[in-house]
């Protein structure tokens, strides 16, 4: 039985992107794409969707007066669409504590960054990108983790380093990092969720071999 992925997205959806090529290829194993949610309408994610042969769905959210009100509708929708793994591609909304419980280690987001670096509330799109440059690091990347309650504080399950070139701009060191991490971590993660293979202890996520 293929667990039923529902990804949450709120824009162009390049990391949604990535999930529909590698269920094309085959190597989104023990999983399918059944549902995408947007937070807008006119996404263009939902045009991805659309030519995958996915279903979209958008849940807006000027429609709610609060976080939580917002919260409960998109998970009612993620209930209608009996989701075993939602998959956060883009998504520009922070979870309340009520939806993140209802999936419990079955949430995963892609930040643009090597968590603890350049994360939290705020951390988002160029800006982390911007940042690090500022700081001066070296080496970057991304990283997939579970959500929690906390802005990209649940438990880390990959990361992939991108080394900062001296004549980076934040626009070229976002490209890279979505082609280099983002878009090769995200589906196989989530081919590891599918597969059964992901078991978190406290903030330990541990993988198991394949059989």
């Amino acid at each position: 039985m293929l667990k039923r992925i529902v990804v949450l997205v709120s824009g162009g959806g390049t990391n949604l992107q990535a999930l529909l090529d590698a269920q094309a290829r085959g190597e989104l194993t023990g999983g399918a794409v059944v549902g995408v949610v947007s937070s807008k309408e006119g996404a263009y994610a939902l045009e991805r969707a659309e030519k995958a042969g996915v279903p979209g769905y958008v849940v807006p959210k000027k429609d709610y007066p609060d976080h939580r009100a917002y919260s409960l509708a998109l998970l009612e929708r993620c209930r209608a669409l009996e989701a075993d793994l939602i998959i956060l591609a883009g998504f520009m909304h922070i979870l309340t504590a009520e939806f993140v419980d209802a999936y419990q280690n079955a949430i995963l987001n892609v930040h643009p960054a090597l968590i603890p670096s350049f994360c939290g509330e705020g951390f988002y799109g160029l800006r982390v990108h911007e940042r690090a440059l500022a700081y001066g690091v070296k080496v970057t990347g991304a990283t997939v983790h579970f959500v929690t309650a906390e802005p990209d504080g649940g438990p880390i399950i990959a990361q992939r380093a991108v080394a900062v070139r001296e004549d980076d701009t934040p626009e070229t060191l976002q490209r890279r990092v979505m082609e280099e991490a983002e878009w090769k971590l995200l589906p196989q993660v989530a081919a590891l969720f599918c597969q059964g293979r992901l078991r978190v202890e406290g903030r330990q996520v541990h993988i198991s071999e394949e059989e």
